[in-house]
């Protein structure tokens, strides 16, 4: 803990003693330990994260209100990630050594080198009206004026604002599991049973998608809950504070800047529980792809 010349905690600076008295007992700093662990454990088993210092709302109806947000950009982006990275992966493995090899893989390696944030900046100077073109909104999920479109125009209004966003995040994105693919299908490939299956007449396409597909995939979906929690709970938060997308990481942030304690522990918790539950997602979805695990049978 840091202290200041006089003993205080220097955290305490420029906070009104009413308002520590108040965090204090929010949290139970009043009571002995053994009830303030039962009361937090209670609070997030109901999600009664308290009221915000700042908003004037309930914590849980402000994450209520943002999360949405960042679910549907995490969500756009991992859906293009894969749609993006698997084929590539595959096509990489299969022209292993060419020069589609190569110029793919200094592609994709560039692209990972350049950070996020750094290209969102670019990306705003260039076509949002920083510097030279016009094409895109520079904030915001939707325009003012979304309310008096048409369904079709929701639909593009919505997408329009999306797009730099998304690029952004998909850029940076899709190098891993694009190599993660590659290398997957490569040990595939050079394993016994693809020599017999070639052996028995089978033509290229049905060994890789009736027999290579499955094992192979195996470690893709490994990945797919660490890379859905770095785009939701890493990318989405710096992104969300360029674009000014009003999601769960802007709000997390200026939590935190505001020393909002009660919105920045309910954001860490729904944060938490999110990841818990896409690892379980994942674990799942490798019985629907490969039947031969049982996690029963383990028992």
């Amino acid at each position: 803990m840091s202290l200041d010349e006089s003993g205080e905690y220097r955290g305490r600076r420029g906070l009104d003693p009413e308002l520590i008295k108040d965090i204090e007992k929010l949290y139970g700093f009043d009571q002995p330990a053994h009830e303030r662990f039962l009361k937090m454990i209670k609070n997030y088993l109901t999600f009664d994260f308290g009221d915000s210092f700042f908003r004037d709302a309930k914590v849980i109806d402000l994450i209520k209100e943002k999360l949405p947000v960042s679910i549907s950009l995490g969500l756009w982006s991992t859906l293009i990630i894969y749609l993006i990275s698997i084929p590539l992966g595959i096509r990489k493995a299969i022209k292993h050594g060419s020069r589609f090899d190569i110029w793919s893989s200094a592609i994709i390696t560039t692209g990972y080198a350049i950070p996020s944030f750094l290209l969102a900046i670019l990306l705003i100077v260039l076509f949002a009206g920083g510097s030279y073109w016009n094409f895109f909104p520079l904030r915001g999920l939707v325009s003012d004026n979304f309310e008096e479109l048409s369904f079709l125009g929701q639909i593009w209004d919505y997408t329009w604002h999306m797009i730099l966003p998304v690029i952004c995040m998909v850029i940076s994105g899709f190098a891993t599991l694009t190599m993660l693919t590659k290398n997957s299908f490569l040990d595939e490939i050079h394993k016994q049973y693809v020599q017999t299956a070639r052996a028995k007449g089978l033509d290229d396409h049905k060994v890789l998608y009736g027999h290579i597909f499955r094992n192979a995939m195996l470690l893709v979906i490994s990945g797919f809950p660490a890379a859905l929690i770095g785009i939701l709970f890493t990318s989405s938060l710096l992104i969300e504070i360029i674009f000014s997308l009003d999601g769960l990481g802007l709000l997390g942030y200026e939590a935190a800047i505001n020393r909002d304690y009660p919105v920045v522990f309910g954001s860490l918790y729904i944060f938490t529980l999110l990841g818990m539950l896409i690892k379980l997602v994942g674990d799942l979805t490798y019985v629907a792809v490969d039947p031969r695990i049982d996690f029963e049978a383990r028992d």
